[in-house]
């Protein structure tokens, strides 16, 4: 089934940027048509009903309910023609529209001021990029993608109106009103993004508005307070502020709100623009030919209401031109001055018909001719929609700008020698930021919190101590757009960052305005993340280690770098985080029954706790831990914690240190394993080759439990083998408190030479697993590359993928709290194993089998297997040939499911551990403390599945029994299927659609 899914996917292809859709047409079949039903409205209106068209509110959800009751009599006694919500909820709203709307003769328009969503305005809804940040995008489709979006959330709680976008151009830093509102400060860039935008909402049945005509970008005046000059000709309006709107009156946008500005070159009365008929009606109406809906911005605001009176200035703003009365001050008191000044003839009656019908003409293109109702079911569900939260991701991520990059620093490759700090000024330990580096590669953290910034004291004590590391990365937080004080950068934060740098390599990130990038001219590798979110707090780490690009550009200029500043890097692929599993075509309602699934194996006392990771197309999508380390329940598992993986460490060490000798041609797979070994010449094992030991068809028992032994009749550890205490002749450290003689390594050897070997079939070895052919295969790899296999693979794999959680012998670098334990050895080490070897082999080994010894997280353990499903490539770097990777983990022979050292899937449906649904060319391994990996390159999936299954006794097999890792699994591949079934059949549905629509 999966695969067909696969396939209809390829055949299908979902364009970046949607086109328009077709025009409405003018009668829908069963309707009037529009110029009919507006007639007929306007007959049966009064002069008043009249006026309250052109009156639009303020509301709020948040609020009283005498709050709600005052709007109701507004909409029944003067028929206001619509609201706007501010502070609120998205329910709560709706339940109010609902009232507002039944209560209502002709049916309300809603809007919102939702620049950059419903979040800006909402609790419990989601909250996009504010327009400076999406200013630094190269590709104006997500902008599209993003109108289209909210588009849908507006529409889906009511909302018919939007003020947005901002197209005002921001050359003036110090604006405090606008700013980060702006998509920057060139003419071009913002049309474009703001014509964008606006097709994206309006295209999906919401007006757009663009505002603040004639542009409020070059003021220090907040107009909101006090009425802000803009001193420029008109020929400079003409060729700068002017020329967004044009173009957007060219691309069609439906309305505009104009701003409260005193221009003398357009009106030489000190009369706010809102006011203005000059403005208004001679150069918007007349001079631009402009025939849409005309907002005020709000009538209450200081830069109109502190020079005229309540009512005066409704009547002024409608005398100069405007449709609709923006949150006037008072409703019957602008009724009244209107309504007088129509008596008076200070109003032609014609004059205000026009606005009226120019209103009842888009209500009607809203469909707003009969009652209106939300459904309240559902609307938390509908507002989050994955693909929702996945653009605001990508938008985040795509806009991240690199500034500066000496030496072409970023993104860093050889992780391996560099010893790394980070510093967040602004924010607290235990940060996204932080924890997204630790993903990467191994850091020491400091931080300053925002309480701290001016700490002249703290800073010199994080100077001293992380300029002893070879490379730093700092994080800005904490800022203001504010030009004063320094965008909220302390001049302490600067002298720590200047003298930093003097003592070793500094990156830095600002998580703020780019305007504060002036301060940081001298910073030789610096990064604008433009905004603190948690989007950008994990964009940041992948992008320094190119699990992701830098692709933004500079919207404004600040200091030395000019706007459109950015330097584009490319992808080294790392792993990538993403909070959205429909991000790498997974259905993350569907993936969430993994919780379930694992909570249940808790319960049942399967396991005590685990980690699970689930990545596709080299995107972490699902990374948890579950439960506790014991069944106690005094320790959470977190994802950084140890496992230990037992039966995984043969593909995650040895295979690889035999597949690196294969290709330096140092080993034949095919030639007897005596050459390697001469020892073994005249014993039957030298005859077997490298092949035959990978497939486990070498004649070697499963396993021979050789710590038996070492114990004396009654189960004590005898003195020859074992002391309590460390010494020259007792150096081995098998478990805490317990060292094995020198001797031992020579004696497990002898013992596995002179082990019985199992009976040929047909002048064959049978397949049979064993843990001792790995054995022969870390002697083999030790003695070519003449050095112990666990600084091979460190040194060579581990430390240059940045998997330094993943080792040999854990608590020489961890101590024990992070490592979770296995079984109560009553028998053999007489402990609870914690940080120690579960597999007695491999611990009389010293830690280092080869075929168990590893622990890691769930993290690093899958940057080896993301390594192998990109054909051996990672980071930057590659590892092996991909023809290597191929040849291994193909299936080998008919007898026997495996590949060289990988287990592959069964013909069976049913099985412990692998998914029912595993492609042919899928490989993994699992391990006997209960853990898995599997990769299944036809689906560029990764599955990873810790636990310590074993504790506190190994005879614990539900874990097994319930195939709890095989169901995980199938839900995982199952969720893969859904997404791409609903995928293709919303993509079937679109072009339907579209199709329809032209037959009309």
């Amino acid at each position: 089934m999966i695969r067909t899914f696969a396939a209809l996917l390829l055949t299908l292809w979902i364009p970046a940027f949607i086109p328009p859709a077709p025009p409405r047409p003018e009668a829908p079949p069963g309707q009037v048509n529009k110029a009919s039903w507006v007639d007929s409205v306007m007959r049966s209106m009064s002069l008043r009903e009249k006026i309250g068209q052109l009156m639009m509110v303020a509301a709020y959800s948040n609020k009283d309910e005498r709050h709600v009751q005052d709007l109701e009599r507004l909409v029944r006694d003067y028929h206001i023609g619509g609201v706007i919500f501010f502070q609120g909820g998205p329910v709560r709203q709706a339940l109010i529209t609902n009232r507002l709307q039944a209560a209502a003769k002709i049916p309300l328009w809603i809007a919102i001021d939702g620049e950059w969503g419903l979040g800006m305005r909402l609790d419990s809804t989601l909250s996009y990029p504010r327009q400076m940040t999406l200013g630094a995008l190269r590709d104006n489709a997500y902008i599209y993608e993003m109108g289209k979006q909210i588009a849908e959330q507006c529409r889906r709680i009511g909302v018919h109106i939007n003020f947005a976008p901002v197209v005002d151009i921001n050359n003036n830093p110090a604006n405090p009103v606008i700013g980060y509102r702006s998509f920057g400060e060139n003419k071009y860039r913002v049309a474009a993004k703001g014509l964008a935008y606006a097709r994206g909402m309006q295209e999906h049945g919401l007006i757009a508005c663009a505002k603040h005509f004639p542009g409020h970008g070059d003021t220090d005046t907040d107009s909101h307070y006090d009425l802000p000059v803009i001193p420029h000709s008109r020929l400079r309006l003409d060729t700068l502020e002017l020329y967004p709107f044009k173009e957007l009156i060219l691309g069609g946008v439906q309305s505009m709100m104009v701003a409260h500005l005193y221009i003398p070159a357009l009106d030489k009365r000190k009369r706010p623009t809102t006011l203005s008929k000059p403005v208004v009606t001679d150069l918007l109406r007349k001079r631009l030919a402009y025939d849409g809906l005309l907002f005020t911005d709000a009538l209450n605001m200081k830069g109109v209401s502190a020079y005229f009176k309540a009512g005066e200035i409704e009547l002024m703003a409608l005398q100069a031109g405007n449709d609709v009365l923006l949150f006037p001050q008072s409703v019957p008191q602008a009724v009244a001055f209107i309504e007088e000044a129509v008596q008076k003839g200070e109003l032609k009656e014609e004059d205000l018909d026009a606005h009226v019908r120019r209103i009842l003409s888009a209500k009607y293109d809203l469909g707003l001719t009969a009652p209106q109702e939300v459904a309240i079911e559902g609307i938390t569900q509908d507002l989050h929609k994955p693909v929702y939260r996945a653009l605001i991701e990508e938008c985040y991520q795509k806009a991240l700008t690199l500034v500066r990059n000496e030496d072409d620093l970023l993104p860093l490759r050889h992780i391996e020698l560099e010893e790394m700090a980070s510093v967040s000024i602004g924010l607290p330990d235990g940060n996204d930021f932080q924890d997204y580096l630790d993903l990467y590669a191994s850091f020491t953290h400091y931080a300053i919190d925002k309480e701290e910034k001016n700490n002249a004291y703290l800073y010199n004590e994080i100077l001293a101590n992380a300029s002893r590391h070879s490379l730093v990365v700092v994080g800005i937080f904490d800022m203001s757009w504010r030009r004063k004080p320094s965008f909220g950068i302390p001049a302490e934060s600067i002298r720590f960052l200047k003298e930093l740098q003097k003592k070793t390599k500094v990156v830095v990130a600002v998580f703020g305005s780019p305007y504060a990038l002036k301060q940081l001219e001298d910073i030789e590798h610096l990064i604008c993340a433009y905004e603190e979110t948690p989007q950008t707090l994990q964009a940041v780490p992948q992008a320094i280690f190119g699990a992701i690009a830098f692709e933004g550009q500079l919207p404004v200029s600040a200091g030395k770098f000019r706007q459109g500043t950015g330097i584009v890097t490319q992808k080294l692929q790392r792993l990538q985080y993403s909070q959205v599993p429909e991000t790498a075509g997974l259905d993350s309602r569907l993936l969430a029954q993994v919780d379930t699934l694992m909570q249940q194996a808790i319960d049942m006392q399967a396991m005590p706790g685990g980690q699970l990771l689930v990545a596709r197309n080299g995107r972490v999508v699902w990374h948890k831990a579950y439960g506790h380390f014991t069944y106690f329940g005094e320790r959470p598992v977190t994802t950084r914690d140890l496992y230990d993986i037992a039966s995984v460490s043969k593909v995650a060490g040895t295979l690889y240190a035999i597949q690196f000798l294969y290709e330096q041609g140092f080993i034949d797979l095919r030639t007897p394993i005596k050459k390697y070994l001469p020892e073994l010449e005249g014993n039957p094992k030298g005859e077997v080759t490298i092949y035959d030991l990978l497939l486990h068809q070498a004649g070697l028992k499963a396993f021979i439990p050789f710590w038996q032994r070492t114990l004396s009749p009654d189960g004590q550890w005898l003195p020859r083998f074992y002391l309590n205490s460390f010494s020259v002749n007792y150096p081995i450290e098998v478990a805490a408190r317990m060292y094995a003689h020198r001797s031992l390594p020579d004696s497990l050897k002898k013992w596995v030479i002179e082990s019985e070997m199992l009976k040929k079939r047909k002048g064959k070895y049978p397949y049979v697993y064993s843990d001792l052919g790995f054995y022969l295969l870390k002697e083999i790899a030790e003695r070519l590359l003449n050095q112990p296999m666990d600084r091979f693979l460190a040194q060579n794999l581990y430390e240059p993928l940045g998997a330094y959680r993943l080792m040999y012998r854990p608590t020489l670098r961890y101590p024990k709290t992070l490592i979770a334990p296995t079984e109560d050895d009553r028998e053999f080490r007489k402990q609870m194993l914690q940080g120690y070897v579960h597999d007695p082999f491999a611990a009389m080994e010293g830690g280092v089998g080869g075929h168990a010894g590893l622990f890691s997280n769930a993290n690093d353990l899958a940057k080896v297997m993301q390594m192998y499903l990109q054909m051996g490539y990672y980071g930057g770097r590659r590892y092996l040939m991909p023809q290597t990777v191929t040849l291994f983990s193909a299936r080998q022979e008919r007898t026997t499911r495996r590949g060289l050292g990988w287990d592959k899937p069964p013909k069976g449906d049913l099985y412990s551990y692998i998914s029912r649904y595993a492609s042919p060319l899928s490989y993994g391994h699992s391990g006997f403390t209960g853990t898995v990996v599997w990769a299944d390159p036809s689906y560029n999936l990764l599955i990873v599945f810790l636990s310590n299954r074993v504790h506190p006794t190994a005879d614990n097999k539900k874990l097994i029994t319930e195939h709890i890792r095989r169901k995980v699994s199938d839900v995982v591949y199952r969720s893969l299927m859904e997404h791409a079934f609903f995928f293709a059949t919303q993509k079937l549905e679109e072009q339907l659609e579209q199709e329809l629509n032209l037959r009309r």
